[in-house]
Parts: structure tokens; sequence; C-alpha cells
């Protein structure tokens, strides 16, 4: 399954981990869908570590998972942090999933195990790259200039199909 996010730097295609992690995968398609994702900020951004975005407030306080309430994480001893480009759900402890992920900018093995991974950038690593030399306020990490995803374009939804197949 894949989808791209666009923003204002240019495009993300990322690839997402539907069968390994139904739960995540089902509320961040839902969430992209619904336009959920528009105009969301990316507020946090550490060079060399990751960038951070899914809160429609912009200040990285908020966000909600189509469930309604946070949800159980979904951590799969063969999906880890090993790479550029691995999407991954932010939350503020065990079984506190939401709407936020972040992005890594490289391996960070000791994320493993915290956090759901559940994709990866497979498409627009020059994005990433221009994301991640965005200035930040030293204290925040938040970027100095506003740099959104404007809208999300999803190719496939197989969760989407699998609905209507049964309908």
């Amino acid at each position: 399954m894949a989808l791209t996010l666009h923003t204002d730097l240019g495009d993300l295609k990322v690839e997402i981990f539907c069968e390994a992690v139904p739960r995540t995968a089902e509320n961040f398609l839902a969430l992209a869908a619904s336009g959920y994702y528009n105009n969301n900020l990316f507020h946090r951004n550490i060079k060399g570590f990751m960038v951070q975005t899914g809160d429609p407030s912009g200040t990285g306080k908020g966000g909600q998972s189509i469930y309604g309430h946070p949800f159980p994480d979904e951590i799969k001893s063969t999906l880890k942090h090993n790479a550029r480009g691995i999407l991954s759900m932010a939350n503020k402890g065990p079984d506190t999933n939401k709407s936020q992920f972040f992005i890594t900018y490289a391996k960070h093995s000791h994320l493993d195990s915290k956090y759901t991974v559940f994709g990866k950038v497979i498409d627009g690593f020059d994005t990433l790259d221009a994301i991640e030399k965005v200035p930040v306020d030293g204290k925040s990490n938040r970027p100095v200039q506003d740099v959104r995803i404007k809208s999300v374009t999803i190719h496939a939804n197989p969760l989407a199909n699998m609905g209507s197949a049964a309908a």
C-alpha cells in the first residue's frame, strides 16, 4: 500500500505495512483519506534524528485516533527503526497512539520496541533532505518556517477495498 504526502518542500511517497500492523495502518489510512493530515505542520524537526507531524493544532500536543481514544502499540520484532525514512507512531508512552507520527532521518535502534513502525519512505528522499535542513528554534526544535503536509494522495488502500468487497 502506498501513499504520497505532498509537502511544501516536495513529495514523500511512503509504503504502509498494512498486514504487519493492521490497527495502526487502519488509523493512519482513515485519517489520511479523511483529509485529517491536510495542512498539518511538521512541528518538531531534529536534524539527524526525526521530523514529527500529525497534530492538526500544530502544537505537538493534539491529535486524535479514528477510535476516539489512544490505541495500543503494535510492536513487531521484524519492523525496526533501522534506516532513514522509517514512519513510526509518536506517543506519550506505551499504548498511547493517536494521530501523530514521525519519520526518521537515520537508524535509531533505541526506538525499537517503544514506537510502532508502520511504514517507510520509498521515494522523495530529496524532500526528506530538504525538510531536515529547515532551520529550527533551538529550544523547541520547531521549524522557524512553516512546513506542512499540504495534502495526501492514496494510491491503493487495500483496507478500503476489503470493506467495499464485503458490502
